[in-house]
């Protein structure tokens, strides 16, 4: 679609010949997600940034605003330009609101840091998944969120941090194991149902 066709030629712009130094990555990480700056573990925030900053030099992004959601799905439904940070974002906003919930409603108390932390984290592999729309030997021979894995780890985070990323998906067939690591499938769920639906009543089916 004309749509489509322009949304590659932005991203193929923003790729091109781009040199970046780590500082402005990592002003560009915490001014993308500001949400970030709410994780008080340090480790955890440090290398929550680590990662995306990683992300962006290992594979010449400029803006982060500029990567696709999922191609094959934003084909399939025809959505055109919907940016994978939007979604991030989203699913962060939406895991926070249920761990706040659920801690004044219940008797559990999720981690505040582990929920954030997962929110942001849990595509980090989409800037080597895909080239523009294009899909990559990443995502032809690896597949989504297997090399998001080895990001979290590579980074220093816990094990838990690469649980969350890992069960995050369907397309692993594994279960969250802890309260934060569900939270983080259920809001990325409803966040990609809303997307691919026309309107609230045509979700059956995404």
């Amino acid at each position: 679609s004309p749509a489509g066709s322009s949304f590659i030629s932005t991203l193929r712009v923003v790729w091109a010949s781009m040199t970046l130094t780590r500082e402005e990555a990592e002003d560009h990480v915490v001014e993308t997600f500001p949400e970030v700056e709410r994780i008080e573990d340090d480790r955890l925030r440090e290398g929550t940034i680590e990662v995306w900053v990683r992300s962006m030099l290992d594979n010449d992004v400029e803006d982060l605003g500029a990567l696709p959601w999922f191609p094959p799905a934003q084909e399939e439904f025809d959505l055109g330009e919907v940016r994978s940070i939007d979604h991030i974002r989203d699913v962060t906003e939406l895991a926070m609101a249920m761990a706040e919930q659920l801690a004044k409603s219940r008797d559990v108390e999720p981690s505040m840091d582990m929920v954030i932390a997962g929110g942001l984290l849990h595509d980090c592999d989409k800037s080597y998944e895909f080239d523009g729309m294009e899909e990559t030997e990443v995502e032809r021979l690896i597949g989504h969120p297997y090399y998001g894995i080895h990001l979290v780890e590579a980074a220093g985070l816990p094990h838990e941090m690469a649980h969350v990323v890992l069960c995050h998906s369907p397309r692993t067939n594994v279960e969250p194991v802890f309260l934060e690591a569900k939270i983080i499938m259920t809001a990325d769920q409803v966040a990609a149902d809303v997307l691919k639906a026309e309107d609230s009543t045509t979700l059956r089916g995404c």
